[in-house]
């Protein structure tokens, strides 16, 4: 039953699946037992305070480092100055900007007074986040200075962003100029557990991004869950994640999983293997989270004097899947046995997973406590140990789309359904096989090919194109486009890179075509369904 929710603005809450389509939750844990007036920052900072870790380091980045203390009185004033303009509970507030201590206190204000925070990746282009804006109707956003361009173009493609106001500044206008002139002292809005805190947007198989609705206990939840109970951190424990708040891996391992445990967080805004392993050297990192494209990357460094690696204790894998080659080599140059584990961003984070003695190389694990995993056949039949099948998960989280049909598709029978095929062996332990669905994963992040084929598509050389993912051993995958160029075109090198900076421009650049092969005609039944299985092949 729904709790008196704090949220006025009530937008995301009307646009919630109805009850019936929504998956079985459990909270069988003791600690998923949340109280039914619950805020998610107050649990992560105010608590904190009152536990007495206000002077422990809490961000660290930017060149500077903020206490538990500086960070709440940063969060309050932000918090003060978005009620001073307007947003209300359940107000969406777009925010852009990489991993630094303003974006994370800008998330943890919108938070605090009840709003919903909607974070996008900086890569994104205009015409993405303009989709973003018009799917959550945001009219608010607090945008780091360096990303302005993409999101005033957005706006002006979606007018309903009526606000923005950007940090990273000292002039007139900014956030921080603002911040001088109000309280460092802000009441938090009085949420109920199953208030919306965030959506998180994920683009599907169409191209459409959908957005996961989540909860102020699921923020919680993920923590109490993968983070209390496989990672384990402690509060000496120095974190350090490389996706980006947008990514809710990224929001996890950068900010909820560290201040849950009352540890730092070191806060890196370029978010490559490069950087991270400077990171860890510098700061002494000690919980690290990425892809295993960034782990294999960090091994590839080969000079004496590299960056060291040895303040690491866990390091947790997910993003893609991990291969038993780059769990080795890691453990061989490290010591470490990676955490691998996989998410998905409508149940918020790790739902299977294995850690110390209980990994089992080439399998990703076991169900994390508080969740359930079995292996379902085509008719939605669960299917026994031994078996290869859909994967379909419950626990605390669950997807929730916001006003989006595809939530049929991916709750089934009280099951979440991933699109992920798995093994499940004699033991209980679940091993990834791929993908039901179109998505690519490349590097960690999901590419859907058919919106790099919309883009593709309004190049003036293209007549026809398909985009398939093509397995890579560094990447996991890449965006591989097969493309029929219009008569009298020219077809080479010079054309295929002229398209991938094509896509570049429009999109995120991470979603170009590593990959173009120009062909004649495209594989087509007689009905004119294009044959996908045969451009993989």
């Amino acid at each position: 039953m729904t709790l008196r929710a704090a949220a006025t603005d009530r937008f995301v809450a009307e646009r919630l699946p109805p009850r019936e389509a929504w998956p079985e939750l459990l909270f069988d844990l003791p600690e998923l037992r949340y109280p039914e007036r619950l805020n998610c920052a107050v649990a992560l900072l105010d608590d904190a305070l009152a536990e007495g870790h206000g002077e422990r380091p809490c961000f660290i980045g930017a060149g500077a480092t903020w206490t538990y203390r500086e960070v709440a009185e940063r969060v309050a004033r932000i918090g003060n100055v978005l009620r001073e303009r307007g947003v209300i509970p359940g107000s969406r507030v777009l925010l852009r900007g990489p991993n630094n201590p303003m974006m994370c206190a800008c998330w943890l204000a919108v938070e605090r007074i009840g709003a919903v925070a909607v974070a996008t990746m900086p890569l994104l282009r205009a015409r993405e986040l303009a989709v973003v804006i018009e799917k959550a109707q945001v009219a608010f956003a607090l945008c780091d200075v360096r990303l302005a361009d993409e999101l005033a173009a957005a706006a002006a493609a979606a007018p309903v962003l009526q606000t923005t106001l950007y940090f990273g500044s000292a002039e007139d206008g900014s956030l921080e100029r603002a911040m001088r002139d109000v309280s460092p002292h802000c009441s938090p809005a009085d949420t109920a557990c199953d208030d919306v805190a965030l959506v998180a947007f994920t683009s599907g198989t169409t191209g459409v991004p959908k957005g996961c609705v989540h909860f102020h206990r699921d923020v919680l939840a993920c923590a109490d869950t993968f983070s209390r109970h496989v990672l384990a951190p402690r509060a000496d424990d120095r974190f350090c994640a490389s996706p980006p708040l947008a990514f809710t891996f990224g929001l996890g391992g950068a900010l909820i999983f560290p201040l849950h445990a009352r540890a730092a967080t070191v806060l890196v805004e370029v978010s490559t293997p490069h950087a991270l392993r400077e990171a860890i050297a510098r700061y002494g990192v000690t919980v690290a989270f990425t892809a295993p494209t960034g782990y294999r990357a960090m091994l590839a460094t080969h000079e004496p004097d590299a960056p060291s690696l040895a303040s690491l204790r866990r390091c947790v894998s997910a993003g893609e899947a991990l291969s038993a080659q780059t769990r080795r080599a890691f453990k061989d140059a490290t010591g470490i046995d990676l955490i691998d584990g996989i998410g998905a961003t409508e149940m918020m984070h790790i739902f299977i997973s294995a850690a110390d003695g209980d990994v089992r190389p080439g399998a990703t694990g076991k169900p994390v406590p508080g969740y359930r995993a079995v292996i379902l056949d085509d008719a939605g039949n669960e299917l026994p140990r031994g078996s290869t099948g859909r994967l379909a998960v419950k626990g605390p989280t669950g997807c929730r789309y916001l006003a989006d049909a595809r939530q049929a598709q991916y709750v089934q029978g009280g099951w979440n359904v991933t699109g992920d095929t798995f093994h499940l062996d004699e033991d209980g332990y679940f091993w990834f096989r791929g993908r039901t669905d179109d998505m690519i994963v490349s590097a960690g992040y999901n590419i859907s090919g058919l919106e790099v084929e919309a883009v593709l598509l309004e190049h003036p050389a293209v007549l026809e194109c398909a985009v398939v993912g093509r397995p890579d051993e560094e990447r996991g995958h890449v965006v591989k486009a097969f493309v029929v160029a219009r008569p009298g075109v020219a077809a080479g090198p010079e054309l295929a890179r002229a398209l991938q900076d094509f896509v570049k421009a429009r999109i995120a650049p991470y979603k170009y075509p590593r990959d173009v092969a120009f062909v004649t005609a495209l594989p087509r039944t007689e009905t004119g369904k294009l044959q996908r299985f045969r451009l993989r092949d």
